[in-house]
Formats: structure tokens, sequence, C-alpha cells
């Protein structure tokens, strides 16, 4: 078997997403390419090539690929993907724009949010909101599918010597173009990374409560912070921080659930995480079942005491 890997980047460095996919092909075995789509993004092959368990690293470098417009990416990987066996990319906004019109290119089903692993072609998978897994098999020619890096320890980004191969040929569909983004830069650690986050809900109050609340706690722990859909449906802080199903999953060493009652959808953004501090005025509030810690009381008392106890 062979297993092709699209690496998540952003021309400049490789995201710890891609870690977590290797791994996951490493668990289905078999030879291990990474593919690096992009412009200017010799440093990302390398730091490709020097992750544990990668046996070859391909790169196409081309300006077709400066923004990872997914239908020009998506041609590109179905090109490369005939000769392999599995194709896989991270449940990353990316992956899952790329993978579904690589999947159809191929004209092949694809498998989302990957969680496990039990064969080469059995998979299991959340379903309803993460109340249910389900066990997945694929009969298809090449398999393709997203992987959930929180189900998954990321291999070691050092320690490989893979070799680095040019892919020449450039697939530009002419069907879509690059206009605009807008980064939100922040001091704080990237929310699917971090190994602390700090959640609000609707129990804040609002956008301004939100920050005085919780802006000292993630300052003195050094961590990202989240919210409840309510929250960011109420427009206290950005939707980019929403944890939850429709939002970003996250499993952090140490969740702090702030405000947040703990709807299904928004604990399967956070349920994996190591442990779960909840602190809620409502000691019924359906978070105080996964929570490992939890304390009943108003969160504008008990968090500003919290803070001045660290």
């Amino acid at each position: 078997m062979s297993i092709l890997v699209i690496a998540e980047h952003d021309n400049k460095t490789l995201n710890g997403a891609t870690l977590n996919v290797v791994a996951a092909a490493q668990k289905i075995g078999g030879d291990i390419t990474v593919l690096v789509v992009g412009s200017a993004a010799q440093a990302v092959a390398d730091a490709s090539a020097k992750v544990a368990g990668v046996s070859k690293v391909l790169l196409a470098d081309n300006a077709a690929y400066a923004n990872q417009l997914a239908e020009n990416v998506a041609a590109l990987v179905a090109d490369v993907a005939k000769s392999y066996s599995h194709v896989l990319a991270a449940s990353t906004s990316n992956g899952k724009n790329i993978l579904p019109r690589v999947a159809a290119l191929l004209d092949v089903s694809m498998i989302t949010d990957i969680i496990a692993v039990e064969s080469a072609n059995n998979f299991k998978r959340p379903i309803y909101a993460g109340n249910a897994i389900a066990t997945v098999q694929s009969e298809e020619a090449i398999v393709v599918g997203t992987v959930r890096g929180t189900a998954f320890d990321p291999v070691a980004s050092e320690g490989g010597s893979a070799a680095v191969e040019a892919v020449s040929e450039a697939k530009d569909a002419g069907i879509s173009k690059f206009v605009a983004e807008e980064i939100v830069k922040s001091e704080r650690p990237e929310l699917t990374a971090a190994r602390i986050v700090v959640s609000g809900g609707r129990g804040v109050g609002s956008g301004e409560n939100y920050h005085t609340v919780l802006d000292p706690l993630a300052d003195k722990l050094g961590a990202a912070q989240g919210a409840s859909r309510a929250a960011v449906d109420a427009g206290f802080v950005p939707n980019d921080m929403q944890v939850g199903q429709t939002g970003k999953i996250v499993a952090p060493d140490l969740y702090i659930a702030v405000g947040i009652s703990g709807a299904i959808q928004h604990l399967a953004g956070m349920k994996d995480s190591k442990v779960i501090v909840a602190i809620n005025k409502d000691e019924e509030a359906p978070i105080n079942a996964v929570a490992d810690y939890w304390l009943v009381g108003d969160l504008n008392a008990v968090v500003p005491e919290l803070v001045s106890k660290l």
C-alpha cells in the first residue's frame, strides 16, 4: 500500500495538523508520501522531509498554487493520487474544501473525520454530533479521507530523511481566482493547537464582560480563547473562535468552559480534551456530565478569584 498525505501549510511553515495525518497513515501501513502544493514552498517541503515515517515528499511549486485554490489543487491531487491506494488530509477547512473535489474527480466516495483506523479499509468516524461512532468500510480502489487530528497523537517533526521530488505539472482550472484575505493577528496560541483553552458562553453576558472576565485568566495560563455558538451568535466574539460541531474541534490538555451550558453541538467540539473544567451557576448544566471538575457559582466572582490564586 502507498499513502498520499496532503500537507497543510501557508507556503512558509508546515502546519502541525499534517503530523497527525501522518500518524493516521502509519496505522494504515505502507509507504507514506507527503504532497506539498504551493508557491515558494521549498521550506515546507524540507520540513516535511524531516517528519518521522515519511518515505518521500512531492513538491508542486507553481504560482497557480500560491493561494491553494481548491479547484487547482484538487485537479493536481486527483492526477497524482492515481498511483496511490489512499489519499488523506487533515479535517481542516482547507482539507474539507479540497478532498471532496478530489473524490469527485476520481469518481470515488470519501470518508470524513476519521478518528480511528481499524484496517486498511475500515475506519471509525463520529456521527450525530459525536454521540455515536460509525465503523465505515471502503471498497473503493482509492480510499479518500479526512482525518480528525485530535484523535491521533502527532508523529515527531524531526528524525526523517525523505527525498524531495519536484512535480512539474501545473493545474490551473481557470474557474476561480483569489481576491483577498483578512488574517486576524493574535498573540495567543492558535485555537486548535493550544495546550490550554479558555472558552466562554452565553453566560458571560456580553462581549465586554467576556474580555473583562476571561482575558486575565487566558493571560495567566497562556491559553487560547474560544466560545460557544451562543456566544458567537450573540456577537460577543468573532466566529473564528467558535468551538463545536460547526466550529473548531479542539482537544487540549486543559479546557476551561465558563458560562457554557454544554449543548451537544459544543460538546462534540471539545469532549476529547484531556481535562475539562466547567464553571457555571447551573448545577444541572449538561456540560457537568463530561467535566472532570465543575464549580457551581457566579463566574463574575469565581473567575477573578481563580486568577488571583494562580
